[in-house]
């Protein structure tokens, strides 16, 4: 998962790149089309078209039976249960071409939103800064010796803040000016890095440095994890959930992209399913 991180961290931030100014909505209209075009390619090409026509044709004629005979109530049933076998089935067919669109398609939502989920900070903003160390490293009743080391442009508004009980270090770090700063952490003699960048523009952020573990590399791919050796587990900067414009109303929250997403999505694979000859 690192090799494939690290191949595809510079991808995704150069065509993200000319949209940085964009506002998020813009943004996620832009990536919807070409996503909705590369799903709806593929589902033509891995399902079984003339039998996903056939099975449609057939939910069509179940629908027309029970508004033909609405007085008749077996007859309406009979045509219930029949529709249900049908969608069943249609489910069935959709499911080979699901098996190749998810996997790309979690990559590219994964990528995107280390850009649309979160906002980054900004100047006489702060944020708490979390060091999740593994348990059983340091031994009990006793306190790890932690050093953090700040560029100009941030401070540190509290000391570490130790908590035993689930092996955290924490700091609460103001920031002064725009950046993208590298923050230092000195823990009992080891060096780790993390990155921090306040901007009002649409940029890649790293909330989290995982651990090196697939899952972890997996939903946080911004910066590289840290070492499964080391005392530290895990560091991550509580940046502010993003925001996104959608038909007049404002949402502020991380996952609010990603159902617009899929919506956009969605209705670009409905206006070009028939241009492109494809039974959906």
């Amino acid at each position: 998962m690192t090799f494939l991180n690290d191949l595809l961290r510079p991808v995704f931030d150069w065509l993200q790149y000319p949209l940085r100014g964009l506002s998020p909505f813009v943004g996620v209209l832009i990536w919807s089309i070409p996503v909705g075009v590369f799903a709806l390619w593929v589902f033509g090409k891995t399902s079984n078209q003339d039998r996903i026509a056939e099975v449609k044709r057939r939910i069509h004629a179940g629908l027309f039976e029970i508004r033909l005979f609405n007085d008749d109530l077996r007859a309406i049933l009979r045509a219930q249960w029949e529709i249900f076998g049908h969608v069943l089935h249609y489910q069935a067919l959709a499911l080979k071409p699901m098996l190749f669109i998810l996997p790309p398609l979690v990559l590219v939502m994964v990528q995107l939103h280390m850009f649309y989920g979160f906002r980054g900070l900004q100047p006489g903003e702060s944020a708490l800064l979390t060091v999740e160390l593994g348990r059983g490293t340091i031994e009990e009743g006793t306190r790890p010796e932690a050093v953090i080391e700040l560029p100009d442009g941030l401070r540190a508004e509290t000391p570490a803040v130790w908590v035993p009980s689930l092996s955290q270090l924490n700091w609460r770090i103001g920031v002064e000016d725009w950046g993208d700063y590298e923050l230092i952490l000195a823990i009992d003699g080891a060096r780790y890095t993390k990155r921090l960048m306040a901007t009002d523009e649409v940029d890649r952020l790293a909330p989290e440095r995982p651990p090196k573990t697939f899952f972890g590399q997996l939903e946080w791919p911004s910066e590289p994890p840290l070492d499964r050796e080391g005392a530290v587990t895990k560091i991550s900067i509580a940046y502010p959930d993003g925001t996104i414009s959608f038909l007049g109303r404002r949402f502020e929250w991380r996952f609010a992209w990603m159902v617009i997403f899929f919506v956009l999505t969605m209705v670009v694979a409905l206006v070009l399913r028939k241009p492109m000859g494809v039974e959906l």
